[in-house]
């Protein structure tokens, strides 16, 4: 089902499938939760999959400014209007940022926590951070030629091209559909989620997790993700050897399995 729910000041465009033990997936920067489609599908079998389109993204309210904290008191506010009072939380590369920072503040309505090429700490988000390192190579390219750019750079070098043209072509529907960023609102979603640091709360965080990365992702690359796994006290890391940023595209069915496998542990 889909529905649009008045949560926290805004309005939330929400996907919820399956039955069974509630997981909350929340998106990356610049997607939405079609992004996520192959994994909730594959999961609503078993579980009750809630994945919203964050503030800023998709069909929800796209406000002029806003901040991590935001995004936090969103998914508390959409939990309270769903009446979920504990949850599973998935989060992928912006995505677990916010899981982070939401199991931070609702450690207690947590059951476990799975961190999707993530990182603990950033002054800017890891695409901006990248363009910046790059930015002599992209001098004289269009704001849509540096995201193209970017884009290609997202897989591993094994990627097939298939893959890599499906992602391509998920970016152009949702662009068709009027669903894609204005520079204006992507510099907005990015500035939510500039100088963020976790490491010193991260070891007091007593919640199973997973911690996975792609081999080849040089935006979150592996390091981080042990990093992660390292200051939890129960986590562990799980490195996709074939995948770059994008490995629940990359590596879907692997990707899947490595969820289902922790949360029905």
């Amino acid at each position: 089902t889909e529905q649009v729910l008045p949560v926290n000041g805004i309005d939330l465009h929400v996907t919820q499938a399956g039955t069974g033990e509630p997981l909350l997936m929340i998106h990356g920067v610049t997607v939405d939760a079609t992004f996520e489609h192959h994994e909730i599908e594959q999961l609503a079998d078993t579980y009750h999959v809630i994945a919203p389109d964050m503030r800023g993204h998709g069909r929800s309210t796209r406000p002029a400014a806003f901040t991590l904290r935001d995004h936090v008191e969103d998914m508390i506010g959409l939990l309270d209007t769903l009446g979920v009072q504990r949850t599973a939380v998935l989060g992928a590369s912006m995505g677990s940022y916010i899981a982070q920072a939401l199991t931070l503040a609702i450690p207690d309505r947590v059951s476990k926590l799975i961190l999707v090429v993530a990182k603990a700490h950033g002054a800017s988000s890891s695409s901006a951070r990248i363009l910046a390192e790059h930015a002599d190579e992209l001098r004289g390219m269009s704001r849509e030629e540096q995201q193209q750019w970017l884009n290609a750079r997202m897989f591993a070098p094994q990627t097939p091209a298939a893959v890599r043209q499906h992602v391509l072509d998920w970016i152009a529907a949702r662009q068709s559909l009027g669903l894609g960023m204005t520079a204006g609102q992507l510099e907005a979603a990015n500035n939510a989620v500039l100088d963020f640091d976790f490491r010193d709360q991260l070891p007091d965080l007593d919640v199973e997790t997973l911690v996975i990365s792609g081999r080849h992702d040089i935006l979150n690359p592996p390091e981080e993700g042990q990093q992660i796994a390292h200051l939890l006290p129960h986590a562990h890391l799980q490195v996709f050897e074939h995948s770059g940023h994008l490995l629940s595209w990359e590596e879907p069915d692997h990707y899947v399995d490595a969820i289902r496998t922790f949360l029905d542990e």
